[in-house]
């Protein structure tokens, strides 16, 4: 057998290739997952983007310096395991490469989940080594693995987020919260979650294009073209959530909003307008800082525990997915690509920003679809 793998230059992320390898033998306690499909989103741009600095080309190392292979969310299958709590045909949700074949070495079992414990992942984030068990995972439903794997880690997001800003006492006194890219899915998880507190403004900017789709979710209080900054209260108290990493925009809102608490840096869908290097340290006002969701797992896991932790977090993936997929006006649609060349015009949409923010991309690389 042989693994398909979908590799990014890591210094050009417009330029990819697939390289095809063939299997090496399981070592004992290991097990090798068919990775049947997986989502596609501005959040794999961003970590992209953010690989050498946050770590994410080292969940699956590719043995080629110069190439990185993004990770992303989606369902696989236990092709082949030598590890007796890890059985064949077991379904899995999790953190895989844009390959058709990954090999776990579990670590930590438990009834709904299982921790890979490969040694170059030891010191990498835990949220991100953890695979759940579809068999006894309760936000799992079998005929919504497309949209968990679309919705799921964007929505976690979005709900950490909310929550971390809540936390710190960011969103107290009739804040405003500015959220840039409105149209992602995160950004309008984050307004969906924002919008459910009551008390805060939650204004959404996105590009001319996508502002009726934004109007029409009905979870931002204001939509606002990037041309339209100053129709912001200079001086309400406020935060800004980034979630184009467009360097100018950036700059415009700090200079605009004297009230400006927090400058939360989420995700990179302007790709190509980056913050030039060391940027943030001429900003008037707070300095922009980069929102790393793990660490307010880790704080809120620690004072709530594990279990409260979990039931909250799916009562708000409930009450978000019902609305969200809503027959009557549903803020998704997906689109299934199959294959080397539809994924490469897939990542390249999403690199560029282009694209309808109403269409999810379910992607495979596994033997056999096209």
């Amino acid at each position: 057998m042989s693994t398909l793998e979908f590799l990014v230059r890591k210094s050009d992320l417009a330029d990819t290739r697939v390289r095809e390898r063939d299997d090496v033998p399981l070592a004992p306690g290991q097990a090798r997952i068919g990775i049947d499909a997986f989502a596609l989103t501005a959040n794999n741009v961003t970590y992209a983007a953010f690989g050498e600095a946050m770590g994410y080309w080292q969940f699956f190392p590719t043995g080629e310096p110069e190439w990185g292979s993004v990770p992303v969310w989606g369902f696989g299958r236990v092709l082949q395991s030598t590890h007796p709590g890890v059985a064949v045909g077991e379904r899995l949700y999790g953190f895989f490469p844009m390959a058709s074949q990954t090999v776990l070495t579990p670590g930590r079992l438990a009834p709904e989940r299982i921790t890979d414990g490969s040694p170059h992942r030891a010191e990498l984030p835990a949220a991100y080594n953890q695979y759940f068990r579809c068999a006894a995972d309760p936000l799992y439903t079998a005929d919504t693995e497309d949209v968990q794997a679309l919705l799921r880690p964007l929505f976690i997001t979005s709900w950490l987020i909310d929550d971390f800003l809540g936390d710190n006492g960011l969103l107290d006194g009739q804040a405003v919260a500015v959220l840039s890219s409105a149209s992602s899915k995160t950004a309008y998880g984050t307004a969906f979650a924002l919008a459910q507190r009551g008390g805060v403004e939650v204004v959404g900017l996105t590009s001319e294009g996508n502002r009726a789709f934004c109007e029409r979710l009905g979870c931002y209080t204001r939509v606002l073209g990037y041309g339209e900054l100053d129709r912001l209260d200079a001086q309400a108290p406020s935060v800004y959530i980034d979630f184009a990493g467009n360097g100018e925009l950036r700059r415009a809102l700090h200079e605009r909003l004297g009230g400006l608490r927090h400058s939360m840096v989420i995700g990179n869908t302007h790709a190509g307008q980056r913050a030039p290097q060391g940027e943030a340290k001429t900003l008037p006002g707070p300095r922009p800082a980069f929102f790393f969701a793990p660490a307010q797992i880790r704080k809120r896991t620690d004072e709530w525990g594990a279990e409260v932790f979990g039931q909250r977090l799916a009562q708000a993936w409930r009450d978000f997915t019902a609305r969200a997929t809503d027959d009557a006006a549903p803020w998704l649609r997906v689109a299934h690509h199959h294959g080397p060349d539809a994924i490469h015009a897939v990542w390249l949409d999403a690199l560029q920003g282009r694209g309808d923010p109403r269409t999810g991309h379910i992607v495979s690389l596994k033997a056999g679809a096209g």
